[in-house]
């Protein structure tokens, strides 16, 4: 069994970076676990466990749907948190101009299940996790040190290929291998 997730890398520019670091010296007070920044990545579908004589299947729906698609691009603008400000459970960065990457992310799902890999019940949402939140103590604090970059532009991203990934999880934290990568036209 492998765990599989299809995804877009995002390499950060400094903006980006300087983002972080400063809402992670904020936000320091709490149990808040932030990504590595060379793991950043944009899900387009989390796949989950999966046997190993299945992943021809899945390899060959993603190329059918990339086979038809164009590159595009959209834009990362903003950061703010999935859950409520009572209870925020994660820091991402949001997804703006992202029509195309919504076809992509549906047109994925929807093959992928028709090829017999069920969705999941939430809809897609495209975002950039930043953090995972276990438990703030100064929620007030935390909530105005996320606002400070709440329309700030960080960058555009050019997706000319998006990438099937195995997900290995350790103690220190995931580490993510390319098993294919599909080049969009």
């Amino acid at each position: 069994m492998k765990r599989l997730f299809i995804a877009i890398n995002i390499y950060p520019n400094q903006t980006l970076l300087e983002a972080c670091n400063d809402l992670q010296a904020r936000c320091n007070r709490g149990r808040i676990k932030w990504v590595d920044a060379s793991l950043f990545h944009l899900t387009l579908k989390f796949i989950g466990e999966t046997p190993e004589d299945k992943i021809d299947i899945i390899s060959k729906t993603i190329k059918n749907v990339t086979d038809s698609t164009n590159s595009f691009s959209f834009d990362l603008k903003g950061i703010g948190i999935f859950g409520s400000t009572y209870r925020p459970r994660i820091i991402r960065v949001n997804i703006n101009n992202d029509k195309h990457l919504i076809r992509l992310g549906n047109n994925l799902r929807f093959e992928l299940e028709q090829a017999g890999f069920p969705n999941d019940r939430q809809n897609f949402v495209p975002h950039l996790t930043l953090a995972r939140i276990k438990q703030v103590q100064d929620k007030t604090f935390f909530q105005k040190s996320i606002n400070l970059y709440k329309e700030v532009f960080f960058q555009k991203i050019n997706v000319h290929e998006i990438f099937l990934y195995e997900s290995i999880l350790h103690p220190h934290g995931p580490e993510y291998v390319v098993l294919d990568e599909y080049k969009l036209l």
